[in-house]
Order: structure tokens, then sequence, then C-alpha cells
């Protein structure tokens, strides 16, 4: 039996993953005054006004890899059963923490000989893994095998573009998870970078606006631009506690695209939205491009 497992930093909620087939969930931690808090393990549901509200209050919450031995917890019992896994999670390089997972399915590979592990790496964080963790799991659901739904993930994590800026530079320049960013100049001068994920799945700077109403108006033009097939696949809107900002870039891409434009509003996870900071908003849709 193939057993589904996705991950907090997708920003897909258990809820959800259990929707579209996942059984297993992996908690990505988020340390705030020396106390480490595992999403949808320490907390059914995400405050997302709260948790940003501390950091405007300024909390600067701190990330960090899990362990070998808690991936074998994750793990261990879908070994035992004999079941195949596909874990479908956020970029490989954006983390060390795959260093860990790695050493941990070697382990219970080595102990359950015959257990088939692959992945799904969605290459980003947060939003642009959503649409992605969905549809593999549809395509399980509907009875793809796990050999169709790799070669479905080869040709299309690459389609998935996801664009967006952040509102106070102060968290990407103290994580340093940014390429290209001039985080101290940007936060004197009111400059909003717009940053995307690359098709290596490492967050890159791709130059600056003024203000926000700018950044907003060239995250649309980005998907007016790159987009490919975009109502037939959706739009998927991410914001750090910005929900009349979020809607806003939906209602200008509506205008552009159709009041008929499908689009799933998704509040980004607090583990990611430690490094992004409050009132940041992002647009994942596919496109002919990253």
């Amino acid at each position: 039996m193939l057993k589904l497992y996705t991950d907090s930093d997708t920003d897909v909620t258990p809820k959800v993953a259990a929707q579209h087939g996942y059984s297993g969930y992996i908690s990505m931690p988020y340390s705030v005054d020396a106390k480490t808090i595992y999403p949808y393990v320490d907390f059914e549901t995400f405050d997302c006004h709260g948790f940003y509200e501390m950091l405007r209050g300024g909390v600067l919450p701190t990330t960090s890899a899990i362990s070998k031995e808690r991936y074998v917890e994750y793990f261990e019992k879908d070994f035992a059963d004999g079941n195949d896994i596909l874990y479908v999670h956020f970029s490989r390089a954006m983390t060390a923490t795959f260093d860990a997972m790695d050493q941990a399915i070697a382990e219970l590979k080595a102990k359950y000989p015959g257990v088939r592990f692959e992945e799904i790496d969605c290459k980003g964080i947060t939003t642009i893994c959503y649409p992605i963790v969905c549809k593999a799991g549809d395509m399980a659901l509907a009875g793809k095998s796990l050999d169709e739904i790799l070669a479905w993930a080869r040709e299309d994590v690459d389609h998935w573009a996801m664009y967006f800026f952040a509102d106070d530079l102060k968290f990407f320049r103290r994580s340093g998870r940014v390429s290209g960013i001039a985080a101290t100049m940007g936060t004197l001068i009111g400059l909003r970078p717009i940053i995307y994920m690359s098709p290596e799945g490492k967050m890159v700077s791709k130059g600056t606006e003024k203000g926000r109403a700018k950044a907003m108006n060239r995250l649309m033009n980005e998907v007016l631009e790159k987009g490919l097939d975009v109502k037939e696949n959706g739009l998927y809107i991410g914001h750090t506690d910005a929900p009349e900002f979020a809607r806003q870039l939906g209602d200008m891409l509506r205008e552009k695209l159709g009041a008929d434009l499908p689009i799933t509003f998704v509040e980004c996870n607090p583990t990611a939205g430690s490094h992004a900071g409050p009132n940041g908003v992002g647009v994942c849709f596919h496109a002919k491009e990253r």
C-alpha cells in the first residue's frame, strides 16, 4: 500500500492533507524564547493573526532542523508494515534537515528491506508547495501508481512559480535565506524586493518596487507574463497575516483574467513565516517557467 506524507512547511494543514489522501504529516519546528514549538502537534489550529502580531511586537523566532531520531519515529510504522512511502516536501536546497532524514531512511531501509521510499521535492517553501501537494494526493486517490505520480512531478513541479514580497526586511536579513537581497537598504527607504523561488528551489531577489501598491502590481504582471493555463490550474495567494492585501491581489488578477478565476487563499505557516515576517503577500501560479 502507498502512504503519503507531507510537512507543515508546505502550508498544507493536517486537515487539508487528509482530504487529499495524506496519512503522514511532519511538523517543522520553530522556537520562541528558547521553547521549541511543533505546529499542529503543540496546537491544533494555527492562530495566524496571533503569531504575526507577536512578530510585530518584536519577537524574532528561530527555526531548526529536526533530528534523525524524530524522522525515524515518523516513518518507522509504515516501514514495519511494508508500505511504500511518498513524501512530498518543501525544498531540499533551503535546509539541512533532509540530511538527517536521509540518515533515518538509510537506517530504516537496512532494518526493513524491500520498502520503497520516494520523494517529490517541491523546490520551494510555503504556498508554492500547496498545489503540488494537493495534486499529487489527488492522483493517488484517483488510483494513479507511484511511478505515474513521480513522472507527473518530474514534468510539472518546474512549471509552478511563486513571486512574493516581504513588508519588513529585518526578518530576511537576520535569516540570510534570500540571495541578492539588500535588506538594510530596503528597510530604510521602503523598497520591497520581489522574491521568487528559483528552479533550484532557493529564494532569490528579483529587483525591487517602491511601496506596496507597486509591489502588488509587479506580482500581478509576473502572473500575466509567465502564466500557463492559469485558470485550469488555479491560482494560490499566500500571505503572512495580510488577508486584505491578498484579497486585493486576487481582485486585481480576476479583473485581468476573469471573475471565474479560481483562487485559493493560504496562510503562511509559522516556521517559514518566522523568516518572512508579517504583512507579506505572494502568488503561486502555473507558469511557462519559473
